[in-house]
Order: C-alpha cells, then structure tokens, then sequence
C-alpha cells in the first residue's frame, strides 16, 4: 500500500494544493494508520480495508488517551485517504464514510488585552537590527491578523507600503490582500532600511531573517514570542503566533467590525470558523463586567 500513500501525497500537494505544514500532517497520520493495518490485520491491499479496521484503529487512540482533537483530525486524514481511493477505483467503496468524528470539546482561544500587546512592543526598546525585526513582526501579525505560516513566507515583493497592503498566501496556498496598519508600515520601512540589510547574508527574498541571515522558521518566531512575553511581565505559557492572531479578531469585533469583513481579513472560507470570535468578546464582555461593576459580586 506503501505506493498509494506516496500518489496520496502526490495528489494532497499538487491537486489539492496543501500547504506544507498541513500536507505533514496528512502524511503521518496515514503512515501511522497503514502501519497498524500491517501490523495487526496483515492489510497490504486498501480492497480488504473493513470499516472495523477504522473503528479498531481509533479505539487504540483513545486508549492512548489522544485528545478528541488530534483524534478528529487523524479521522479526517483517513477519510481523505479513502475517498482518494474512490476516486482513483482503487476500491469499490468508501468504508470510512459512515464513522462520526469524536466530539471535541471546544475551548475559547487565549486573547492578549490592548495593554498586554503594548507592552509586549514597548519592551523592544534599542534599534539593534533583531530588534528592529521583533517590532516588526508583533506590528504585523497583530496589525494584520496573520497566519504565523503566511507571515514568515512574506517576501519583500509582497509588501506594498505606499498602499498599506501585504499579499499573504494562506491555506490551499490561496492569496489574499491584507491591509497594514500605519504602525506596521512604520516598523516595517525601519526594520528593511536599517535592520535586515545587517542581517542578510546571502542574497533571498524573504522579509524576516533569523541572526544567520536565512528565512525566520516557525521555531525562531516563537522562541522571540517567549522570550518578549517574559520580558513583558506576560505569562509565557498563554502565549503563541496564534494568540496575536486571536487578539487581532476580538479587538476588532469589540469595536464594531462586522463578522463578515473579518471573515475576509482572517482568509477563513466558512463564517462558522469566524463566529469563535463573538464567543470570545462575550466571554470578555463577562469578565470585564465582573471585575468592574460594583453589585456584580453582590457588594
């Protein structure tokens, strides 16, 4: 079977156009699951793949006890396997088709108040080309409501700061034109004119380069974040790219942007995964109600 998870991949990377972090994913998942079939039901050819096999496969997650999270998404990957073998007549059937995913149960996501992403920008203070970089970096994926993935993939011909836009390529590698704001220009031209020159090494392209002069990884980004939060007197442990990202959306829904313009500017493709944020500005509508009426404690 060990050919057809190779043309799987094949066809995730160039049909469907996943992005790289995602198509990894994929790919363990259904390593992982064609190495049980092997190992336990002797299953090489997908024709002798049986519903129960999947259900089987499932329950040793879960007494694994992998989260209902990573477990919904290892079922999405089979799924995904098993209708590319429909569609290739490898088999007559889907047998995956049937299997529910696991509830998940849903968590609001950790949201930075407007003081604490102040904070976490003032406590950049001198001009050192890394400084001016992390400013750089917390203005935009703030300021825009960036991907960590569509930020540090930014090549300097993206950026547009006559006209205060950015071409970012999201999920699917799908582009999209996202407005910056006046602080991220300004961190923007300080970091290109007076910090990434100093830190280029050899010729590329890409905007944010690490002390090496290469492309700023995933890892390096959120080891600044870490590093900037503690420094901020925020708790290191609630923070990540995803976090700013996070923070972008409710600050602009608590005042007053419509979900479906934020449906834009975040590149979601269903307003379902939008709506998480008016959760979130009603939670923080509580909160903030609690700390500072004066007979919401019964005082």
């Amino acid at each position: 079977m060990k050919y057809l998870i190779n043309d799987f991949q094949f066809y995730l990377s160039n049909e469907r156009g996943l992005s790289k972090n995602t198509l990894s994913a994929y790919m363990i998942d259904i390593k992982s699951y064609g190495l049980y079939l092997e190992t336990y039901y002797k299953v090489n050819d997908p024709k002798d793949i049986e519903t129960k096999h999947i259900e089987a496969f499932l329950k040793t997650l879960n007494k694994k006890q992998i989260s209902s999270k990573t477990q919904a998404r290892k079922l999405t990957s089979i799924k995904a396997f098993h209708k590319f073998l429909l569609l290739e007549k490898e088999v007559d059937t889907d047998v995956s088709s049937r299997i529910s995913a696991p509830k998940i149960s849903k968590s609001l996501p950790t949201v930075l108040s407007v003081d604490e992403i102040v904070r976490l920008l003032e406590v950049i203070q001198n001009d050192a080309p890394l400084s001016l970089r992390n400013k750089a970096l917390i203005e935009l994926i703030y300021g825009s409501g960036l991907r960590v993935s569509e930020l540090l993939s930014i090549k300097i011909k993206d950026i547009h700061m006559a006209q205060s836009y950015v071409i970012v390529r999201g999920k699917g590698n799908k582009e999209r034109m996202v407005p910056i704001s006046d602080m991220a220009v300004i961190a923007v031209r300080n970091y290109l004119v007076r910090g990434r020159e100093e830190l280029l090494k050899d010729k590329n392209d890409y905007m944010f380069l690490n002390h090496n002069g290469l492309p700023l990884s995933r890892v390096g980004f959120f080891k600044v974040l870490k590093k900037l939060a503690l420094e901020a007197s925020i708790d290191p442990t609630q923070i990540s790219p995803h976090t700013l990202r996070h923070s972008f959306a409710t600050h602009l829904l608590e005042n007053g942007m419509d979900l479906r313009s934020l449906q834009l500017l975040l590149g979601h493709e269903d307003i379902s995964t939008t709506q998480i944020y008016t959760h979130i500005s009603q939670q923080r509508l509580k909160e903030i109600y609690q700390k500072t009426h004066p007979r919401a404690k019964g005082e």
